[in-house]
């Protein structure tokens, strides 16, 4: 059968996360069910990467099988199907049988939004971590040099993160000051478990003045999750590209 690739956009906050799990509602399952709805076979779609519960993407990918359809008919019918969940196809794309998804990719990009005010959230609930005290920007950009590069990021690695191994190369790390927001936006071939969230937790604690660029050193080569900072909320995760 002919293959599509897709590019998804979804608001992760009320799903289990992109994979089918027994405790609530997925997005390949809500994807997998809008399917079926038009071309009644069993499909199975295969995204580029497992985003955990509340986390958002504006360019997740997946891969999928089914009869030959014109590429806007199969965007076209997928979203009238996927209706009203926040979840949109954005591009069908046909592929050659070799494409994966997963396996084909070359690298991955994310955004974490912080949203550093003194005023609550109106708007941006579940869309940004809200930290009302004032942090270091510039301090936070400097320090995030240090784990630039392959390094051993036990550290920043979740405790259930099922990775071979914990050796990755971060190729970009960049912390910018959007007005009131504090974007930090990473680039790889692929993340361990928690990655970036986990980093985003440490560059915090230099943020907010508790830790030196010297003291960010020092937590990712200890190479133990205990010596890192906090695992930042999902709320503020955004996988934003798949790089082929």
């Amino acid at each position: 059968m002919p293959r599509y690739k897709l590019t998804i956009e979804y608001d992760g906050t009320n799903f289990v996360g992109w994979q089918r799990q027994d405790n609530g509602v997925s997005i390949q399952q809500s994807i997998e069910e809008a399917i079926s709805k038009f071309c009644p076979t069993e499909v199975f779609a295969y995204g580029a990467g497992r985003t955990d519960a509340g986390v958002h993407a504006i360019g997740q990918v997946a891969h999928i099988d089914i009869k030959e359809f014109p590429t806007n008919v199969v965007q076209n019918a997928i979203n009238a199907h996927l209706r009203p969940l926040p979840i949109s196809i954005v591009k069908a794309e046909r592929v050659e049988d070799s494409f994966h998804s997963r396996f084909s990719a070359v690298s991955r990009s994310y955004l974490y939004r912080i949203k550093n005010r003194w005023a609550p959230l109106a708007l941006d609930k579940n869309r940004v971590w809200w930290i009302p005290v004032d942090l270091d920007a510039e301090a936070m950009a400097d320090a995030a040099e240090v784990l630039l590069g392959v390094h051993d990021f036990s550290t920043f690695r979740a405790t259930r993160c099922q990775a071979k191994s914990a050796i990755k190369t971060l190729d970009m790390l960049k912390v910018e000051r959007c007005g009131d927001e504090i974007h930090i936006k990473a680039h790889a071939k692929s993340f361990l478990h928690h990655q970036v969230r986990n980093i985003v937790g440490s560059l915090k604690q230099v943020g907010v003045g508790k830790w030196s660029k010297a003291d960010l050193k020092k937590a990712l080569e200890a190479c133990d999750r205990k010596a890192g900072g906090q695992t930042a909320p999902a709320c503020g995760l955004y996988l934003t590209d798949v790089g082929y």
